[in-house]
């Protein structure tokens, strides 16, 4: 028998209201943290957060949100408040991300967070205990900005030699980083406390990374469904509801819940029931104790040729961003 496919719900309006209303509140927040003068107590984490939902809007834009016109996508999201994440890498890896069959996959998955396990065995003992702290969520949330960034950094550089896209992606960020370091150098609040919010913000981003995709013999099995409806689900724009998503990548962040309600049974079907009802759930579970391994428990290919770390596993843009 011919199993039914899912309806596919419809995509977006021209124009995205929600989210051009969440653009400037995410802006608005930013000004009063950076340019408001307020306490420092108060000021990071409310950058933090901003940080963190810009991120989250810029996934959107990525997706063909709010506008229909790419180009309007990307200037909406043009300043670049963490500093250090070129829009033009994260669009090109994320949506190479979106090739399901390859989810997880050390080398093909630009944000996968496994390695070849012969490359795992090659490590040092001091890289290999620092990874496996990584792969707690509270080691993702405290040394994985300083993990990702440092490796993310490093191999676009070597990337930057050789490829023309990576070079002329980091020539159009460098303005839109330029902007927001300008605006920070005659801002009240120091540089110190300006990164100390950005690496929140990208702290708080790795809540919803940590465990989106598991290895799984199935591709389909591989995308995760958090059933949380409060604050983090907001930051996160919906993208808890991870397979609606990736099932429908141009439905826009505000319709994703009634498109999940409508159908959960059958969601949660095709993602084999890979689900947490909360990110309460997933904090009492995880966040001392590894949810995966490192080296991916079900990898064949052989690693002759294979690079010493393979970048996408630890510093993919996408693990910058969160």
């Amino acid at each position: 028998m011919q199993k039914k496919r899912l309806p596919a719900p419809r995509a977006s309006d021209p124009v995205e209201w929600p989210t051009l209303a969440l653009l400037a509140g995410c802006y608005l927040v930013w000004s009063i943290a950076v340019l408001g003068g307020g306490p420092i107590w108060a000021s990071v984490p409310a950058l933090a957060i901003a940080v963190a939902l810009h991120g989250s809007l810029t996934h959107e834009a990525i997706h063909g949100h709010p506008f229909r016109d790419p180009r309007w996508n990307a200037a909406a999201v043009w300043p670049a408040l963490s500093v250090v994440l070129p829009y033009g890498r994260f669009r090109d890896t994320h949506l190479a991300h979106h090739r399901d069959a390859l989810l997880t996959d050390p080398y093909d998955d630009p944000e996968s967070n496994y390695l070849d396990p012969a490359v795992w065995t090659r490590l040092p003992w001091p890289v290999r205990a620092v990874l496996r702290a990584n792969n707690t969520l509270l080691g993702r949330m405290a040394l994985g900005p300083a993990i990702g960034t440092g490796v993310f950094l490093v191999g676009d550089l070597r990337l930057a030699l050789r490829d023309r896209a990576v070079r002329r992606a980091w020539l159009a960020h460098l303005p839109a980083a330029a902007a927001v370091l300008a605006l920070v150098a005659v801002a009240p609040m120091p540089f110190w406390a300006y990164a100390a919010g950005v690496y929140l913000g990208l702290s708080l981003l790795r809540i919803r990374t940590f465990l989106e995709h598991q290895a799984h013999a199935r591709a389909r099995a591989r995308t995760v469904i958090v059933e949380d409806r409060g604050p983090l689900a907001l930051l996160f724009l919906n993208n808890n509801l991870h397979v609606v998503h990736h099932m429908h990548p141009r439905v826009p962040w505000y319709r994703l819940p009634a498109v999940y309600a409508a159908q959960r049974d059958r969601y949660l079907a095709r993602n084999d029931g890979y689900v947490y009802r909360s990110y309460g759930e997933v904090f009492r579970r995880y966040l001392l104790a590894p949810k995966d391994p490192v080296p991916h428990p079900l990898w064949r290919r052989g690693a002759a040729a294979a690079p010493p770390l393979p970048v996408a596993a630890v510093g993919s843009p996408d693990e910058v961003r969160g």
